[in-house]
């Protein structure tokens, strides 16, 4: 089955809504390492130096290693938030190729956001796949008036454990 990795992209309720995530991964035989961005504090891009830092390096081995990626980060003023952004600039700078850890990688994506998260979700799907992603084409949406859905999360994890393995 395919190891995903989860990233996250804020604290709190992104939080527990990848927690659920990784329930469902585990409930359908996948396996996970589950990764905060904001827990990691990379250093903002460009820093003074451009030099990528152990730990950018780690999540970039990371990323190369797993079959499979769940992003799930909230809105941040109609779009990606900081630690997502920065992430992903580091690692499209910290190989030969600014594409080469993600493109072909299949990615689910995931939010919970106070706005809405309708246009996190556009601004990821736009972003990974201009990197060479494979962007599931479902997500889940979930915020404060619209539980997770647990026949969507468990179909989105169904794809993405499926497409992963490829």
């Amino acid at each position: 089955m395919a190891k995903v990795l989860i990233l996250v992209g804020s604290k709190g309720m992104n939080v527990k809504l990848a927690d659920k995530l990784a329930e469902e991964i585990s409930s359908q035989k996948g396996t996970y390492k589950f990764i905060n961005l904001v827990d990691l504090e990379l250093p903002l891009y460009p820093a003074k130096s451009t030099e990528a830092t152990a730990k950018i390096i780690s999540l970039t081995e990371e990323i190369f290693a797993s079959a499979a990626l769940l992003i799930v980060a909230p809105e941040y003023n109609g779009s990606v938030p900081p630690a997502l952004n920065n992430a992903i600039a580091w690692v499209s700078t910290s190989s030969e190729d600014w594409r080469q850890a993600l493109n072909g990688k299949t990615v689910a994506l995931a939010t919970h956001s106070g706005g809405g998260g309708a246009h996190v979700l556009m601004a990821m799907r736009q972003q990974f796949s201009y990197l060479g992603a494979n962007v599931i084409g479902r997500d889940i949406l979930t915020h404060y008036k619209k539980e997770l859905n647990p026949e969507s999360a468990s179909e989105v994890i169904q794809q993405l454990l499926k497409h992963g393995q490829a």
